[in-house]
């Protein structure tokens, strides 16, 4: 009778514990910035492994229906974390939205300035009178201004032409010279599969100050500290692992959903991608946020002026 009620206490201890760790799971919402794929590897893998979960947390993944909203609903509190860009978080913060930066994703440029390479132009130089195509509308003539200036070229000397998401058709057909917002880690494989071979002009090499290419953002006002020092231990978890078992993590990453993963163009990205991922999701760069707004301000991209400190945190 002894050992059954000691049984029965230890029964009870268990799921009085059990009811505790339920209790205190906590919930995160995470809007992408575009549909899943191989940049958000260290998220997807944080997730099928468990990593969240060890830490206490659960992590809801979705996707935009308009890629623009992402970081507009982290600041009007409808979901708790998104994946944006360190340039479009200083433009946001010098508007007024209340964000911080929480994490890196991606602690590199993707972005760059990308031609065919059939020897037609083989510098920046050579882009004088030609037509360069761009997906969005918004701060070329800054960016790809002063990539031309360091060619010699002025940004008058070029025709800038909106092709929407047809940037590789559009490079690959003739109908423009070069294409702007071409990602390193997957234009370049695209247009490979499709039997043509890319030249790029990096942003950080010419001119363009060096950034993270994906970051996480909060926001400002409104933000579980307890639950995003969680998520970044997962996300580092994770990087490590993808890091340290490539093959075995890229199976696992498009098993999260097959059909529209699981082709060539991602694997490529994906091997492509490995060595851009933050390493330390958490650990900032105060100056380099600086240096970027500063170009941004001294473009006339943004009116204020904001500091790094003001709105990069390091959540660890």
């Amino acid at each position: 009778m002894k050992n059954k009620t000691i049984l029965s206490a230890v029964a009870l201890a268990a799921l009085s514990l059990s009811t505790s760790v339920a209790a205190e799971t906590k919930k995160l919402t995470l809007m992408l910035d575009w549909f899943v794929n191989p940049n958000h590897g260290p998220i997807v893998i944080a997730k099928e492994r468990g990593y969240f979960k060890e830490q206490g947390i659960e992590v809801d993944i979705q996707e935009p229906a308009d890629p623009s909203t992402p970081a507009k609903l982290v600041a009007a509190n409808k979901v708790d974390l998104a994946v944006s860009y360190q340039p479009s978080l200083t433009i946001d913060v010098a508007a007024g939205l209340p964000l911080v930066r929480s994490a890196t994703l991606i602690a590199t440029p993707l972005n760059t300035l990308m031609v065919l390479d059939n020897k037609k132009i083989q510098s920046l130089s050579d882009l004088k009178g030609k037509k360069i195509g761009i997906a969005i509308a918004g701060n070329e003539e800054a960016t790809i201004g002063t990539m031309l200036d360091k060619g010699g070229v002025n940004y008058e000397d070029v025709q800038i032409i909106n092709v929407g998401w047809a940037l590789s058709s559009s490079l690959a057909s003739g109908k423009v010279d070069a294409i702007w917002g071409g990602l390193r880690n997957f234009e370049t494989n695209q247009l490979e599969l499709e039997g043509y071979k890319a030249k790029a002009f990096f942003p950080e090499e010419n001119g363009v100050p060096a950034y993270d290419e994906l970051i996480f953002v909060a926001n400002a006002n409104k933000y579980d500290e307890q639950a995003i020092v969680a998520f970044n231990k997962a996300l580092e978890q994770a990087t490590t692992y993808i890091v340290n078992h490539p093959q075995e993590s890229w199976k696992e990453f498009v098993a999260y959903a097959p059909d529209t993963l699981n082709n060539e163009l991602n694997e490529r990205a994906w091997n492509d991608t490995l060595t851009r991922f933050a390493l330390r999701p958490s650990a900032v760069d105060l100056k380099r946020y600086d240096d970027y707004a500063q170009f941004m301000y001294a473009q006339d991209i943004i009116e204020s002026l904001p500091e790094a400190k003001d709105y990069v945190r390091s959540f660890q």
